[in-house]
């Protein structure tokens, strides 16, 4: 989330209010005290998640900057996108995963199981698509960001209460920091959108 604020205030000329600015020191704490029990840090793990969250946060930046550039909603950003993505992924799919391989596509016995399951897989990744696109489209990237926190808290709750999955008791203190921070974070976001100017068409 800082690095998307960072990316909308210095190339697009955005700004936040101190009040959302300062609720991303619990959401943040939240999710460090979250993970610190799951993660094992490596020099090329650490590289490649740095790149990962720089690419992403411009990923996310841009489909909300988009949409309001060429005035379109969600459904008809993501059907020009997806093509280009498709071919992206075409050039580098031979590389990541060579079809010729032992075990890959070519030499696997396909069932009609395994089909449904992979034509039910990229129904799910459409329909994730479609909702990241709408979020950002209808509110923005940091917002979008905030509710992905929110979800992965509930997953924690989830996970505990479903599968009796251990918390431990700071991870439990970081689910509370977390949805502190996403409470506050809905609380000013609502109060600004209230003190915006708006007119009434006749």
């Amino acid at each position: 989330m800082p690095t998307i604020m960072l990316i909308q205030t210095n190339l697009y000329d955005r700004e936040f209010s101190w009040k959302i600015k300062s609720t991303l020191v619990p959401i943040i704490l939240g999710v460090i005290m979250n993970s610190a029990y799951d993660i094992k840090f490596n020099i090329m793990g650490t590289v490649f998640a740095l790149i990962g969250v720089g690419v992403t946060s411009f990923y996310q930046v841009l489909v909300g900057e988009k949409q309001k550039e060429f005035q379109v909603n969600s459904m008809q950003l993501l059907y020009y996108q997806a093509p280009l993505s498709a071919l992206l992924l075409l050039f580098c799919f031979p590389f990541v995963e060579p079809p010729w391989a032992s075990d890959g596509l070519l030499y696997r016995e396909w069932s009609i199981v395994d089909l449904m399951l992979v034509f039910l897989s990229g129904i799910i990744a459409f329909l994730v698509n479609v909702s990241i696109y709408w979020i950002i489209g209808n509110t923005s990237a940091i917002t979008y960001n905030v509710v992905g926190q929110l979800k992965f808290c509930l997953t924690l709750i989830g996970g505990y209460f479903l599968f009796t999955e251990p918390i431990m008791p700071i991870q439990f203190l970081g689910i509370i920091t977390t949805m502190c921070g996403v409470s506050l974070y809905a609380y000013f976001k609502n109060q600004d959108q209230k003190s915006l100017p708006f007119s009434v068409h006749k």
